[in-house]
């Protein structure tokens, strides 16, 4: 018996041995293939944002409001405070050969302006072609009539001289109003003006400009030394430097001279119409101008868009050179020589 229960436990080893063996040797189930993904393009980044009045790649708000100031442009006036960091400047005439700016503050604030000067309805209109806060220091009767309808928001140091308007020491009246821009966002909040705003930005060009290559351009409003105007083209700022009476237009606070990148002239019809010698200008018609780019000067036709006067060329748009523009408008394009 013992020989069969030793061949019979040996069977059973072999039994359990194989067993296991077959266990082990089992395939595993199948995977499915990897299924490869097609290599994914690099995520494209955001487009920069740019500000709508310059053109110029935002680092800050772009929906920020277009704040206007009356700046005066009286030889006693000058140099003026914050004009350099106007994206838009309009400088048009006011009362007999003197002009007045209108300047359009959107992507840059400066800590103030000044002189402030009274308003004319013509800037009014200049100013709601951009929605802006319109900031003056008095008013001419038709401008007043318009103001105290409630056409556009608007702060008048008549109300607020001495507190939100400041008179210098350096200066003297009516020479010597200046508003800071932490004050004119104060009187913003107080009377519950909007603060931002949704912006149609102006057109702009990626390509050269072409024209006739001059190197400074004078604008005449007058004989007189004091109200001529040269813009003068500087190739290392790829601007134009800006001279009044002779004298560079600096900044009177950070000694900064003004450079922009786009000098638009246009002749539009001036009309005096009254006794003090306060003029009506017709931003409506049309006409034509000068546009200066780069170094070269094109002529073009000038059309009023929802308020705001732009070139044209062969009822084309002529876009902007990104960066800061200056809008002079004059009775006549015989003032301009180059």
């Amino acid at each position: 018996m013992y020989p069969l229960k030793r061949w019979l436990y040996a069977i059973g080893c072999m039994a359990l041995l194989l067993g296991g063996c077959t266990a082990q040797s089992e395939p595993e189930p199948a995977k499915p293939p990897v299924q490869e993904q097609p290599p994914q393009p690099p995520a494209e980044e955001k487009e920069k944002e740019t500000f709508p009045l310059t053109g110029l790649p935002a680092e800050g708000d772009v929906r920020q409001r277009v704040v206007g100031v009356m700046v005066n442009n009286h030889p006693k006036a000058r140099p003026q405070s914050g004009l350099s960091q106007a994206d838009i400047v309009y400088e048009v005439l006011a009362e007999g050969d003197i002009t007045r700016f209108l300047a359009l503050y959107q992507s840059d604030r400066p800590e103030r302006v000044g002189p402030v000067r009274s308003a004319r309805d013509y800037y009014i209109d200049l100013s709601e072609g951009y929605n802006a806060i319109y900031v003056c220091h008095g008013w001419s009767p038709e401008a007043k009539a318009r103001l105290e309808r409630g056409e556009t928001d608007y702060l008048n140091g008549l109300f607020y001289d001495g507190t939100l308007f400041e008179r210098v020491s350096f200066r003297k009246a009516p020479h010597n109003s200046y508003i800071t821009f932490a004050n004119i966002e104060k009187g913003a909040d107080d009377n519950e003006y909007a603060w931002t705003d949704d912006i149609a930005p102006l057109p702009f060009r990626s390509d050269e400009p072409s024209g006739e290559k001059v190197g400074t351009v004078r604008i005449a409003y007058s004989h007189r030394l004091y109200a001529q105007v040269e813009y003068r083209y500087a190739p290392e700022q790829k601007g134009y430097y800006r001279y009044s009476g002779g004298e560079q237009t600096i900044d009177y606070d950070t000694r900064a001279p003004v450079v922009v990148q786009n000098v638009l002239i246009i002749a539009a019809r001036h009309q005096v119409i009254d006794s003090y010698g306060r003029r009506d200008i017709d931003f409506t018609s049309g006409g034509q101008g000068y546009l200066l780019q780069n170094g070269v000067i094109q002529p073009i036709e000038w059309k009023n868009v929802d308020g705001r006067l732009l070139p044209y060329r062969d009822g084309v748009p002529v876009g902007f050179v990104p960066g800061k523009t200056w809008i002079n408008i004059v009775p006549e394009l015989t003032a301009v020589q180059w």
